[in-house]
């Protein structure tokens, strides 16, 4: 089967957002939308998520699934948003039970938040088959650059979410809280597993030499030409750049703000009693 893409780029974050779906059936999934965010003012908007959603109503699509291929740290979700204008349920993996453990810790978040994952609609165990309309998918686990990361394959597509970037940018990190080296290589190398011509579409593109950004290729195509994770490359050589490469690396600019509302499928914190929601800032913690 061979599920239709639109995909959209934000210039802000270098996050590509999908809509993958069956036009003869009319039933799609949003897949990574963002919620655009001004750092300094802390003023939120939804002009990205408005066009995703404007491009849903013209096709007169039925939204079954919001996706999140793990908590981001570079962006926000506008998962809430997609849902209160066009339904679906919010969809993320199992584990991310574990990050909302971590990061309630580290952001010392209200007593009432439970790292239960009760914040989705649903959560994924690894391999789940799920449908989309007339569409065959399944979420594929694919920790190492968090413990929840899941892929997702529809049809002849595989959304890598942070694992594998375009074949000349490389691989995600997993330095982050959770992260494991070792465990993105295992992952990656699954995702090579699937068969040669499978199309492959990258959660984020950082183009380089000046090309045009892109976020489309293959299985084939990674296995030939990835600069970190070719064929031939293996488990400890991986981990040692990885691990090398990642020690360069600063934190997303968007972190902070990202991780407290990714937690929450797209919610902000609760307002306080002035009506305000307030995001934390941790001082030498990360």
């Amino acid at each position: 089967m061979k599920p239709r893409v639109k995909a959209f780029f934000d210039t802000a974050t270098w996050t590509v957002s999908y809509v993958v779906y069956d036009h003869t059936a009319g039933h799609a999934a949003v897949i990574d939308p963002v919620l655009d965010y001004d750092p300094k003012s802390g003023r939120t908007s939804t002009a990205s998520a408005d066009a995703l959603i404007r491009f849903v109503r013209e096709e007169q699509l039925t939204l079954e699934w919001i996706l999140e291929t793990h908590a981001h740290a570079d962006h926000l979700s506008s998962a809430r948003h997609v849902k209160r204008q066009l339904g679906g349920r919010i969809a993320i993996g199992e584990h991310i039970r574990k990050v909302q453990g971590v990061f309630k810790k580290v952001f010392n978040l209200e007593a009432g938040f439970q790292p239960d994952g009760s914040h989705f609609d649903h959560l994924f165990a690894e391999d789940e088959a799920f449908r989309i309309g007339e569409l065959s998918a399944r979420a594929l686990g694919v920790a190492g650059h968090t413990p929840a990361d899941m892929a997702y394959l529809v049809g002849d597509a595989v959304f890598t979410g942070d694992t594998l970037f375009m074949p000349d940018v490389g691989t995600a990190r997993a330095d982050f809280p959770g992260g494991d080296a070792h465990a993105l290589y295992r992952s990656i190398r699954k995702l090579l597993a699937l068969p040669a011509a499978t199309r492959m579409f990258v959660c984020h593109d950082y183009p380089p030499g000046g090309r045009e950004p892109r976020w489309e290729t293959t299985v084939q195509a990674q296995r030939q030409g990835n600069i970190h994770m070719h064929d031939g490359v293996g488990e400890d050589e991986f981990v040692a750049m990885r691990v090398t490469r990642d020690a360069t690396l600063g934190m997303p600019t968007l972190i902070l703000p990202a991780i407290q509302v990714n937690v929450r499928a797209g919610a902000m914190p609760p307002v306080e009693d002035n009506g305000v929601a307030y995001l934390k800032i941790p001082v030498n913690k990360l």
